[in-house]
This record gives C-alpha cells, sequence and structure tokens, in this order.
C-alpha cells in the first residue's frame, strides 16, 4: 500500500522560485513544460509524451504544494516552449454538486474522533467565522472515547469501530446505494419507510415460534459477533420483539429480505447516517502511529510500514481518496517528523500530492493559543484545487517553551517571524486554569459538584461559559432551565493514588520546583546524578516497601526531574499524556496532595468545564485510565478552534496568499469572533 507514495506521473513537475547552479555539461537536450489547469482526475491524456506538465508550485515554506492560476507564470517561466493547454477535466466527483464559492454550510467526518477535542474545536471555529461546520460523521474504536463524544454532541453520527471496518462499509454502502437509490424512489418512499429507532411492531399475526424480519436499524463491516467471516452486517429488529433482541446478522443471511434492505438503504440514504463519495466537505483526523513513538523501543526505522502500528495513516489517506472532500485536516506527534527522515510524514504528502490536493504542514504549540500546555502537534492541510488552501493561524499568546521542533523542519515552525512586531497576549499558566476549581482530595469520587468560588481569570470565565457554542442552540426550554439552576462542576476527581504512592506524594514540599529529590535519604551529587545517601539507613514506609524507589533513582540515569514532581502555579506542562504515571511525570498539584483531576486536565486541554467525560467501564480504577487516555490524546480544542477559524476564512475568500494569517484580537477568549482580522 506504501507504494502508492511513489505511483506519480513521472512526467508532472511542479513550479517552484527555487534557485540551483548546475554546470553546462549537466544537461542533456531541452524540453517542453507546459502549464495545465488543476483537477482531481488525474487525467493528462491531452499532453504529448515527449512534454512535462505542471499544474501546482511549491514553496519550502510550509512545504506548501498550492493551486497555480493559469495567469500567474506566463511572465515568470523562461522557456520559449511554454505554452498552455488544459487536461481533460471531469466532474470532481459525479455524487458531488458543481463547484459553490462561499458556500456555507458544511459537514464534517472525524476519524480517530476520540471524544471530539479536533472536530469540537474545529467547528467552534468555523462558526465564528461564519461557516456552519457540523460535525456529521465520527469514528472511532475507543468505545470509552465514542461514549464521551456521543454525551456532548447527540447530533453526530458516532461509530464505534476501526477505521479498516469503516472504510469497507463506505465500499459496500456505494454500492447499495447504487443498486437501490433512486431520486424517484426517495421521493415516493420518503413518507413509507419506518424510521430508524427503537419500537416494537405488532406482533399479532406471527406465530410465536417464528422469527421474521420487521425492518432493519444499522449496518456495519467486519464481524460484531466476533464468530463469523468479516463482511457486511445488518442489525435486524425481529417481528414481535424490541430492541433489547437485535442482533446482527450477515448479509448473505437475509437473501430473502430484499425489500427490508431496500427500505433501509433508501432512508439510510436519506438521512445520510454514512457518507458518499463528494458528499463530504471536510474530513479530519489524527490517525495512531505508535510504531514511530519514542517510547516504543522496537520501532522499524528502516522500513516503517512494516510496523502494522504505522499503517492507519495509510488507511487515513485511502479514505481521503475514496471519499475526495473538499479539506483534509490530519494531525500527529511530532515524532513524525523526527522518526526514519519523517517517511511518514512525507508518505501522507506525497499521497495528497498524488491525488492533486493543495497541501501544506505546520507544526503549532498549544500554549501559542491560550494554553498551560506546550504540546507541540503537527498538522497537515489539504484541499481541493478549486478551493482556498487555509492559512495557519498565527499565535495570539507568549508561549513558555519546553521543547523544539527537528532543525529540518523550521520552516514548518508556525510562528511570528523575529521581524515583525507583535505584541501577543501574556503566557497562560497552571494558576490561569486552576485557581478557581474546588479543592478535593486523593479519594475525591464525585461527579460532579458545585463551583465554590467566582471565576478569577479570563479563561476561567471563558471555559465557564462557552457550552452553547461547543453543543449548538439550545431550545428554549433548555435554556429556561440552566438560567434558574446553578452551574456544576463535573469530572473534578483525581485518580486515585494506591496508599504507598499517597504516603510519598505527602512527604513531597509545597515549593516550586519539588520532586522525588526532596524526599528523606535522596541526595544530588555535582554531576547531577541522584541517588541515595550512602550514610543513612533506607526509609521505609509502613508497607515496609522503600519510600524512594529504585525506579526512579535510575530513570534517565537519574538525572529527571519529573519523578513525583509537583506543578507550580506560574509554570506549565510540557504535554498532558494519555496515562497519569506518576514515577515517570510531574503530576502533582501545587498545593494539594494529590494528581491533577479529569477535569483539571480538561481545562489543560481546552475543553469548556461543560464538556462530560463518560464510559461503560464498571471499575472505576480502570475508567479513570481510559478518561485521562481520551483526554491527553485529543487535539487541544483552541488549536483546532484557531485552524477551524482560518478554514472558514479561505472557504468564504477573506484570505490572501500568505501561508499565515493574523487571528482577530482578543480570539482565544472572545465568543463572537466572526469577521475578517
Amino acid at each position: 500500500m506504501e507504494d502508492q507514495a511513489q505511483s506519480h506521473d513521472p512526467r508532472r513537475v511542479f513550479y517552484s522560485d527555487l534557485k540551483d547552479d548546475n554546470a553546462l555539461d549537466c544537461i542533456v537536450s531541452k524540453v517542453s513544460i507546459v502549464q495545465v489547469s488543476p483537477c482531481v482526475d488525474n487525467q493528462s491524456k491531452s499532453i504529448p509524451s515527449s512534454q512535462y506538465y505542471y499544474d501546482m508550485k511549491y514553496s519550502q515554506n510550509y512545504s506548501t504544494f498550492s493551486t497555480l492560476e493559469m495567469e500567474d507564470t506566463h511572465a515568470k517561466l523562461q522557456s520559449s516552449q511554454v505554452s498552455s493547454i488544459s487536461m481533460k477535466k471531469e466532474d470532481f466527483n459525479k455524487t458531488q454538486k458543481s463547484h459553490v464559492p462561499n458556500k456555507k454550510d458544511l459537514s464534517l467526518l472525524d476519524l480517530y474522533c476520540g471524544c471530539g477535542g479536533m472536530s469540537t474545536g474545529l467547528c467552534l471555529g468555523a462558526r465564528g467565522g461564519g461557516v456552519n461546520l457540523v460535525t456529521r460523521w465520527a469514528v472511532d474504536d475507543d468505545e470509552v472515547a465514542c461514549e464521551s463524544f456521543r454525551m456532548n454532541h447527540p447530533e453526530t453520527r458516532v461509530r464505534n469501530e476501526t477505521t479498516d471496518d469503516f472504510l469497507e462499509l463506505l465500499k459496500e454502502w456505494q454500492k447499495l446505494c447504487k443498486q437501490y437509490v433512486k431520486e424517484s424512489e426517495v421521493k415516493d418512499n420518503a413518507d413509507a419507510i419506518t424510521e430508524f429507532g427503537n419500537g416494537t411492531p405488532d406482533d399479532s399475526a406471527v406465530p410465536p415460534e417464528e422469527l421474521e424480519v420487521w425492518k432493519l436499524v444499522d449496518i456495519c463491516f467486519g464481524d460484531p459477533n466476533n464468530v463469523r467471516k468479516r463482511c457486511l452486517y445488518f442489525k435486524v429488529r425481529w417481528k414481535g420483539y424490541g430492541p433489547n433482541d437485535d442482533t446482527w446478522e450477515p448479509i448473505e443471511g437475509l437473501g430473502n429480505c430484499n425489500d427490508a434492505i431496500k427500505d433501509f438503504v433508501i432512508e439510510g440514504h436519506k438521512r445520510k447516517i454514512l457518507p458518499l463519495p463528494g458528499a463530504v466537505d471536510v474530513v479530519c483526523g489524527g490517525p495512531p502511529c505508535q510504531g514511530i513513538s519514542g517510547y516504543n523501543r522496537n520501532r522499524e526505522f528502516d522500513e516503517p510500514f512494516k510496523c502494522e502500528k504505522n499503517k492507519q495513516i495509510i488507511v487515513f489517506m485511502d479514505i481521503i481518496q475514496f471519499l475526495r472532500p473538499k479539506y483534509v485536516c490530519m494531525e500527529n506527534v511530532l515524532d513524525i517528523l523526527k522518526f526514519a527522515d519523517a517517511t511518514l510524514a512525507r508518505y501522507a504528502i506525497s499521497r495528497l500530492i498524488g491525488m492533486h490536493y493543495q497541501s501544506k504542514l505546520g507544526i503549532m504549540a498549544a500554549g501559542c493559543y491560550g494554553l498551560p500546555q506546550f504540546r507541540m502537534r503537527v498538522f497537515l492541510l489539504g484541499c481541493h484545487p478549486e478551493e482556498k488552501l487555509p492559512p495557519f493561524p498565527l499565535p495570539t499568546h507568549g508561549a513558555i517553551v519546553k521543547n523544539s521542533c527537528p532543525l529540518a523542519f523550521e520552516l514548518n515552525l508556525v510562528g511570528w517571524s523575529d521581524s515583525t512586531a507583535v505584541q501577543l497576549e501574556t503566557p497562560i499558566v497552571l494558576e490561569d486554569i486552576l485557581s478557581d476549581l474546588p479543592k478535593v482530595g486523593n479519594t475525591e469520587d464525585r461527579d460532579e459538584m458545585p463551583y465554590v468560588k467566582a471565576p478569577q481569570t479570563e479563561f476561567q470565565r471563558y471555559i465557564r461559559t462557552f457550552s452553547s457554542e461547543v453543543q449548538g442552540p439550545k431550545s428554549h426550554a433548555a435554556k429556561s432551565k440552566s438560567k434558574k439552576s446553578k452551574p456544576k462542576l463535573y469530572d473534578h476527581r483525581p485518580l486515585a493514588l494506591g496508599n504507598d504512592n499517597y504516603l510519598r506524594v505527602l512527604q513531597i514540599p509545597k515549593k516550586k520546583g519539588a520532586n522525588f529529590r526532596d524526599l528523606p535519604g535522596v541526595i544530588v551529587g555535582s554531576d547531577n546524578v541522584a541517588k541515595l545517601d550512602p550514610t543513612k539507613e533506607r526509609v521505609l514506609l509502613p508497607s515496609g516497601r522503600p519510600l524512594v524507589l529504585d525506579c526512579v533513582l535510575t530513570y534517565e540515569d537519574g538525572r529527571c526531574l519529573r519523578p513525583f514532581g509537583r506543578l507550580w502555579w506560574d509554570e506549565v506542562v510540557g504535554t498532558v499524556l494519555t496515562c497519569p504515571n506518576i514515577r515517570m511525570q510531574a503530576l502533582i498539584h501545587p498545593a494539594q496532595d494529590r494528581l491533577l483531576t479529569v477535569r483539571e486536565s480538561a481545562r489543560l486541554q481546552g475543553f469548556p468545564d461543560s464538556y462530560r467525560f463518560r464510559g461503560t467501564v464498571k471499575d472505576r480504577y480502570l475508567l479513570m485510565l481510559f478518561l485521562y487516555r481520551q483526554i491527553g490524546n485529543a487535539v487541544a480544542v483552541p488549536v483546532g478552534r484557531a485552524l477551524g477559524y482560518a478554514l472558514a476564512m479561505a472557504n468564504l475568500n477573506k484570505t490572501g496568499n500568505d501561508p499565515l494569517m493574523a487571528l482577530p484580537p482578543k480570539f482565544a477568549f472572545s465568543h463572537n469572533i466572526e469577521g475578517t482580522p
């Protein structure tokens, strides 16, 4: 599959203002190069085989490939052989209507959606920019994260399945729609088809010992029963039975139920339960690439796609190629640029360019957009050649730098140039997000509680009040109810420490920079290596285990300052991780003897206080781990919001040709941001 990255037309070249000096004896022959109009069907039959052609320009800044207007380059190119002909151009997709500029309503598919950080941010920003971007579909194989997504976005069709299965389902769904759906049938059957949902049919005419299909209520690809072969399945509502008795049945076992399948497909097409090619405006997602992580000691440096954990980026691009959306936004960790000469990142760009999409790659730090978390992430933007390629939004806040980007990709770092005079907002620190929250203990288990303080900072006022923007307009009754009831704080509880770790935390001083090195019996040598004091007896806990663990003394050769580290009010965190491990990370609250809570972690990611995190896991400890994981895996909401605003401005043709754009004043904590910056 990875070979698709090299399947480009060898006659295709790219216009660029990059220059290189070569000796005259390097010249073999004169060639003619023609410009062609941009398209996505990759047809080049009208170009003579002896000619090269170009339809895009390339810039080193943000690794940008962008559309060239036909008249832009005639004066720039020096070849006397240059002429202009158009590629054979068909419709963008037979299922998509002709391109309409300034379209106000856009649909979004969120792949690897998690609890919804990326799509939530994109939709918030786009709406603030005047474009109604709505997440219609979301997919993830994490059941707990899907539960959180459904709770916060009931209007979205959330599918708990692998992205591989989802792609196969899309292909099968397209076949079914071609087979059963006709415009006249959709119109004629609109009132006759039973709506999807719960309900029990009349069973008076059905003998109790017989089962008869009443209707089909869902569809999937794979093996939902884990006992049969992988294929297309329908969920069946049986006549005389209710939703609790629904079963998944393979399509081949429903050979005598053609009418039920037809009704389901016609109704499903009408309700857009699944996207068809050309029906999706935006696809976003962060394909997991655990095989490139620095925590993975068995990484495949030479052939990264041999690792199954790296192949989701291929599936992501396969879905883009199948659906052909107008815009693409892919997110990933910084290691995608550090590992194996950025093979995976180069592959992703190559796939987009091979599809004749415009693209650019940027590195953005969450702390630059109003969070006390530095968190550098890579974003790959792509768009249809007839759309405006969105610029990257420039930082609004100063940031406390925790790490840096790879030197080879310095031109991809999104930031203001040193020569530009700009007054950034003061960096957000932990005190800005924590100071209004109630005090809780290590064993706090309440799911909700009242606020005890009014908001103390601009961040706190914003994070408490923008719930209506996230969940869409409320009904009049809901608004009235919310005005009468006092606001509550949700999920403000920490992962409870075991008794030994809790006793260790009690001995970490409440001061800036405190960590395991402050425990009794630890000394630090001139080489900055922590070790036990050989002149003193090792301190033991009541359990008989040592107060100072051997693993923290040997972690990073004893030089690491993070184990059992206490955060401080005027600091930021490097990144919110997916597993709270106190033996490897600084996670202790500045003034309380506990880990940061779920809500505090959510605030570090920019989720509003109204955003709930839930799951069906019964074990409390496991559930808490899953909640931290889904928050740590999410894209920081303010970063997504800035990208969504830039996308809206591009969609409305309110951006220029610069790769960057300034956000409106006070963007980070403004509710009403519509307009041109």
